[in-house]
């Protein structure tokens, strides 16, 4: 296959569950996915961020997205998982997730992108479409970027 019978960029995503539904994080931003650990509680903090990890040496800030998003509570079972991101090279986060379903390829044709009208579609760029049903593409940027307006 040459590079002109592609006619759309496949990116890959790490598919994973929140809440009994399935989203998707661009695999770029992924830096290590790791099993549930105790998390040291970070007074005064928003609700969402159940407090820090030290992971190899380096202490990384977790959030619930399951709070985040306005969901009940975390729901710790064998299959949680803490994936760790790199939006940026010199800073980390943990994001809790109910389970690591797959690394999935959606191209920009199977991705419906969404035009934010409410506060909750903010944190989804749009809706890809896969063997396995249909996966919510997350935007990170705004998922982290919404820590104000949630005091």
């Amino acid at each position: 296959m040459d590079e002109n019978s592609v006619s759309a960029e496949i990116k890959q995503y790490i598919a994973v569950m929140i809440n009994d539904e399935q989203y998707g994080i661009d695999i770029n931003f992924i830096d290590n996915i790791v099993r549930m650990q105790r998390i040291t509680r970070v007074p005064k903090s928003q609700n969402y961020f159940p407090g820090v990890i030290n992971l190899r040496g380096e202490i990384i800030p977790i959030m619930s997205l399951r709070k985040k998003f306005g969901f009940e509570d975390d729901i710790f079972t064998p299959k949680t998982r803490i994936l760790i991101l790199k939006p940026e090279p010199q800073a980390s986060i943990g994001f809790i997730v109910d389970e690591v379903k797959e690394v999935i390829s959606l191209s920009e044709d199977d991705i419906d992108h969404v035009v934010a009208s409410e506060d909750k579609n903010t944190f989804i760029t749009g809706v890809g479409k896969h063997t396995k049903g249909l996966v919510s593409i997350l935007n990170i940027s705004s998922v982290l970027a919404e820590k104000e307006a949630e005091k």
